[in-house]
């Protein structure tokens, strides 16, 4: 494969962006094998919000890892689009969370010294996308999450609610088909978190990205096209008792 070869052919609109099957992790420990994951399957279709629930040390965050190819499942397969990315070498996978994928995390990770608009081009520019391009991308996004007085701001001079804006902002701008968020609003408290979360909700539905998103927030989850929770490394669908916005 030539190094600018597409890894992801047109997807299929109605196939899911992300399917999973099978999926087990274990890792080795002190004590001996600790397996968090056994035999998961999930799908998450276009435009779909997905919950994802469970206590600390669950397997959320290694489900996370798996789906968004940082980690290497130890059994099972991970298809974005229909392909499955377990054979693919590491710069292939490089170039498929770059291009396809986005991640928005309990901490912003912000770079301080860019403002808002420039730590959201930061992607674009590193897929080669120019400047001007860059930043008026960057600007479209935020000012459709309420940032456009704050786009010169640096995050020291942002909110916890705005800088996490941001992050979405950011994890969105190359326009990836998967969104991937564990605990977006972990750190934010509850009237914050409600604002983040409706703008993260708001923008998977008129993208049409596939979001997956763990939470504690029981709340926040009920608001879910559907919900899912890991006990003992299994996934078992939780009635639907959700309000859209």
């Amino acid at each position: 494969m030539s190094e600018t070869a597409p890894i992801l052919s047109a997807p299929v609109p109605s196939a899911p962006v992300l399917s999973v099957r099978g999926l087990t992790r274990t890792y080795d420990t002190a004590g001996g094998g600790l397996t968090v994951l056994r035999g998961v399957d999930l799908d998450v279709r276009p435009g779909e919000v997905v919950g994802l629930i469970g206590p600390s040390g669950s397997g959320k965050s290694s489900l996370l890892h798996a789906a968004g190819l940082l980690e290497h499942p130890t059994s099972g397969e991970v298809r974005i689009d229909g392909h499955e990315m377990g054979h693919l070498p590491d710069n292939a996978r490089t170039r498929v969370r770059l291009g396809a994928i986005g991640f928005v995390y309990q901490f912003h990770h912000l770079l301080p010294e860019f403002d808002a608009r420039d730590n959201v081009a930061l992607p674009l520019r590193i897929a080669g996308v120019g400047r001007e391009a860059a930043r008026a991308r960057a600007e479209e996004l935020l000012t459709k999450l309420g940032l456009a007085d704050r786009l010169t701001h640096q995050p020291a001079q942002l909110s916890g609610g705005e800088r996490q804006r941001v992050a979405v902002a950011r994890a969105l701008a190359n326009r990836p088909r998967l969104l991937l968020a564990d605990e977006p609003t972990g750190n934010l408290d509850p009237a914050t978190s409600q604002t983040v979360f409706e703008a993260l909700h708001d923008l998977v539905k008129s993208t049409g990205v596939a979001a997956l998103i763990a939470t504690h927030n029981m709340e926040l989850a009920g608001h879910m096209d559907r919900v899912f929770a890991l006990k003992d490394g299994h996934l078992e669908e939780r009635p639907a008792e959700s309000h859209a916005y």
